[in-house]
């Protein structure tokens, strides 16, 4: 249930590891073991002391625009005192820029880097970084990576790895950097997408939810069969996931879920994977993966499942990972929990009302700190080429990390060859995090041998 989970969304979802009988502790969580408890008398108090907001009533936006300011200069007062050298990873998005405004009450003058690459086919944000830096005043540092220094660094990443994951790679190389130049503790924009509504699904979600909503009385072998007609002229790796999405739940939760989905059904059919069979819900999940969520509106749910399943079990376990495999401490002030109480209960009307602009909220909350060159900038975005990677000068040991995987017993080894020649096929249509998953479960089994013999009496126990 574990790989399954990790295949489906290109991480483990808590509280599923890929390793048998391990299971993660619940965040938002404290279990109290005492002597009567190793003696077998008694069982562990597990209690749960925090969840997320339920969604309160509508305020006015200027009354939520101050409270959200006071909150967030607060937490990054908190996150900014240290005893040693601290810094900003800075982008070209209003999230950092946010941060080292602040910071600049705390710290003197406050240091920021940027990480870009030679690479034609990815995107950084160097040139936006730094003129963000020079309208803050902030001393500012940039690296210009090549790419033979970069797939030198992708096989550190891959061994530091304490879990396999198709992220982090990003995070692993910046953070080596930022330690090279001097910093020991760094303030990271992660969080603000999450709470303010900063990605596609709080846009398209809401809008499917409408539409199908409409059609939940249908039944769904019937709007599966309906999709197949419909969405034929599709490609097929786009195809596959519209059917699942239409066949699916109908729920705000269940959508905001799908979009987070890297493999469709059927692929995970290939694989071997039954969620039914492994005690999982149809969307690959666990079932208290839903555990610390309130409900809410269509942007409320959204904003629970992508901190949940996509913050929680990805952003922030591959940060803490990549960012200590060089000894930094990555803090994240958006995530104080008094913020995240505060936003997070706010009901999407206020959060992002009809007709604005992405963390309207948050913009709103810095529009006397940020000047409004930043505002006004599209985001550009900061993507590493892993897919010219993966098929090109990294090819050999891709394969050999997706032949470990085909030797599994617990997988069918001419569906895993299959499915990676498939996505060698598409590799220019096709994003490269659906076969990165394959490469990163089989370099995280050939770290390790032990980790086979894990799996292959799971294989045998199922």
């Amino acid at each position: 249930a574990g790989i399954a989970s990790f295949l489906a969304y290109g991480a483990p979802q808590d509280p599923l590891t890929v390793h048998r009988a391990i299971h993660s502790f619940p965040s938002g969580t404290y279990e109290w073991i005492g002597s009567d408890v190793a003696s077998g008398q008694a069982a562990c108090l597990r209690q749960r002391f925090w969840s997320f907001p339920r969604e309160s009533a509508a305020q006015p936006e200027a009354q939520a625009v101050r409270a959200i300011q006071l909150q967030l200069r607060a937490s990054v007062r908190d996150q900014c005192v240290c005893d040693v050298p601290l810094g900003v990873f800075l982008s070209g998005g209003i999230d950092s820029a946010a941060l080292a405004a602040m910071a600049r009450n705390h710290k003197t003058p406050v240091e920021t880097f940027s990480v870009g690459f030679e690479s034609s086919s990815g995107d950084d944000e160097l040139v936006q970084a730094a003129a963000t830096a020079r309208l803050l005043a902030t001393h500012h540092r940039q690296t210009i990576l090549d790419d033979d220094w970069i797939m030198l660094q992708w096989r550190e990443w891959l061994h530091a790895a304490d879990r396999p994951s198709i992220d982090g790679l990003n995070t692993f190389v910046v953070s080596g950097v930022v330690k090279d130049v001097g910093a020991t503790v760094a303030l990271s924009g992660l969080g603000a997408d999450e709470l303010f509504g900063g990605y596609p699904s709080f846009h398209r979600v809401p809008r499917m939810h409408r539409l199908l909503s409409m059609l939940a009385w249908i039944p769904s072998s019937l709007r599966r069969a309906a999709a197949r007609v419909l969405l034929a002229s599709l490609p097929a790796g786009k195809r596959e996931k519209a059917i699942d999405l239409v066949s699916g739940g109908t729920s705000a939760l269940e959508l905001a879920a799908h979009f987070r989905r890297l493999t469709s059904d059927s692929d995970m059919r290939l694989l071997g994977f039954d969620a039914k069979a492994l005690g999982i819900s149809r969307q690959f999940l666990p079932p208290e993966a839903f555990g610390p969520l309130a409900g809410g509106d269509s942007f409320c749910a959204v904003s629970q499942v992508e901190s949940c399943l996509y913050m929680a079990n990805t952003l922030l376990r591959d940060t803490d990972t990549n960012s200590m495999a060089h000894s930094l401490e990555v803090r994240v002030p958006f995530l104080s929990r008094w913020l995240v109480d505060l936003v997070g209960g706010l009901p999407g009307s206020v959060r992002s009302p009809k007709g604005s602009s992405p963390k309207h909220l948050l913009r709103q909350a810095m529009a006397a700190t940020l000047p409004p060159e930043i505002f006004n900038r599209p985001k550009k975005g900061f993507s590493l080429p892993v897919g010219d990677w993966m098929f090109g000068p990294l090819d050999q040991e891709c394969e050999a990390a997706v032949g470990e995987v085909a030797s599994c017993s617990l997988f069918d080894r001419s569906s895993v060859q299959r499915m990676w020649d498939t996505c060698r096929a598409r590799k220019g249509v096709q994003h490269w995090s659906r076969p990165m998953a394959l490469v990163a479960l089989g370099s995280y089994l050939k770290e390790s041998p032990e980790r086979v013999n894990d799996f292959e009496t799971a294989a045998e126990r199922i």
